[in-house]
């Protein structure tokens, strides 16, 4: 049985379930707590949109997606992130068992995964399946979907059109959700990325793909991208849950990275 080892644990996130679970405890204490809209706590999802970096910083947003998610019992969940470490032509459709989580091993659908690369000429390079963008999910959904199977697909050098074809495909099937993974922007002062970071939920807000060519910085843009095109076609309604910085965790409000989650809803 070949399996994705976990590369980023320890690093990104804890290495330990016991306080990746305090973790996600602890955030939804404080959106049971604070949110004011308890009908959004009902929503469910066939997509949503979660940033990707390390839990102190984007984890809160984050788990409000996937606690949605929880309310699809979805069956399997395909994670498509940006490659950030090595070049990828196209996109990389991981071809392993299983997948490793400090909560447990999750199960990859190497049917679905296979399928996807016959039907998209998708390809299988295993050296950019060390991605932080997608690992950073799995936790997550080995926590809120523990009975779920997961794909992961990385991408480079993509057309936006193309993934959006592939999402198509996916949403084709009741069963399964898309998590598309990406960060705003990075590095400005608050200011100036606030005013970046706009235009990118703007676009997500409004279905509004183009809107994204105007100053969006996301680093996962293009899956950003092809989910709005996809949201569009299966006429799934958006709905920003978080938005914050890294400066909520770090107080250093002079270089700050961008995050956002957001739900895809019928």
């Amino acid at each position: 049985m070949s399996i994705r080892k976990d590369a980023v644990a320890g690093q990104f996130y804890p290495a330990s379930k016991e306080e990746i679970v305090k973790m996600f405890n602890y955030y939804n204490k404080i959106v049971d707590e604070s949110i004011n809209d308890k009908a959004v706590l009902h929503l469910q999802p066939r997509a949503i949109i979660v940033p990707h970096a390390g839990y102190i910083y984007s984890a809160f947003t984050a788990n409000i997606a996937f606690r949605l998610l929880k309310n699809s019992h979805a069956k399997r969940v395909v994670v498509i992130g940006p490659s950030h470490r090595v070049y990828v032509n196209g996109t990389s459709v991981a071809k392993y068992d299983n997948y490793e989580t400090p909560l447990g091993n999750l199960p990859i659908d190497r049917k679905l995964a296979d399928e996807l690369i016959e039907k998209f000429a998708m390809h299988f390079q295993a050296d950019a399946h060390s991605e932080h963008s997608t690992e950073v999910q799995m936790p997550f959904i080995k926590n809120y979907l523990p009975t779920a199977s997961v794909v992961e697909l990385v991408y480079g050098n993509e057309d936006p059109l193309q993934l959006a074809k592939v999402i198509n495909y996916l949403l084709q099937d009741e069963n399964s959700v898309v998590v598309i993974s990406t960060d705003l922007s990075h590095y400005y002062d608050i200011n100036k990325a606030k005013q970046l970071d706009t235009i990118c939920l703007d676009a997500v807000v409004n279905l509004n793909p183009q809107e994204l060519h105007q100053g969006c910085e996301a680093c996962g843009k293009i899956g950003v991208e092809a989910m709005l095109i996809a949201a569009k076609e299966n006429s799934l309604n958006p709905t920003l849950l978080d938005y914050r910085t890294s400066a909520d965790a770090s107080k250093d409000k002079s270089q700050v990275v961008g995050y956002m989650s957001a739900a895809f809803t019928k």
